[in-house]
């Protein structure tokens, strides 16, 4: 017996400002240099006009000794001021693997704290076992999956969009 597939989703029906969206279960999980970074059932995805969802992580779901806190801030119109972490397993490491908001705008606040990770910047980011296909660009985080639909932002020629 198998599974129906889940309707697709298009990034053009995705609202602008983004909008907070229960993952409903979904198993999201963040892998580098071996070892599980993060994993969880219970992520918040942020859904924004043209972006493949970003998938954020609560603190208690993240192995958060393998994070530190990065140079460098950057600060989003709808849910302010982004801190960047990097990533650090056994030898290996990566500059600014994630990011956070320590203290978003009110209308994100259920974000606070949570972790979010680039696809491009890990070992494997993976939903319900399907492996991520990073969103183009070095500044965004989105995470593709076989259900989402584009053209998304973040490749050549979308700069303007």
């Amino acid at each position: 017996m198998t599974m129906a597939a889940r309707p697709g989703e298009s990034v053009w029906d995705y609202p602008r400002p983004p909008r907070i969206d229960e993952a409903y279960g979904r198993l999201a999980e963040v892998t580098f240099a071996g070892r599980s970074v993060a994993s969880t059932r219970r992520a918040l995805r942020v859904l924004e006009t043209s972006h493949p969802p970003v998938w954020y992580f609560p603190p208690e779901d993240v192995a958060t000794e393998f994070l530190d806190r990065a140079a460098g801030r950057s600060l989003c119109e709808w849910k302010g001021s982004a801190a960047y972490w990097d990533l650090r397993v056994g030898g290996r490491s990566c500059e600014q693997a994630a990011w956070s908001y320590p203290a978003p705008a009110p209308a994100f606040r259920r974000i606070r704290g949570y972790f979010a990770f680039y696809p491009a910047r890990v070992e494997r980011c993976a939903v319900d076992g399907e492996t991520v296909h990073p969103q183009e660009g070095d500044f965004y985080g989105g995470w593709i999956t076989s259900e989402i639909r584009g053209p998304f932002k973040g490749g050549p020629g979308s700069g303007g969009w």
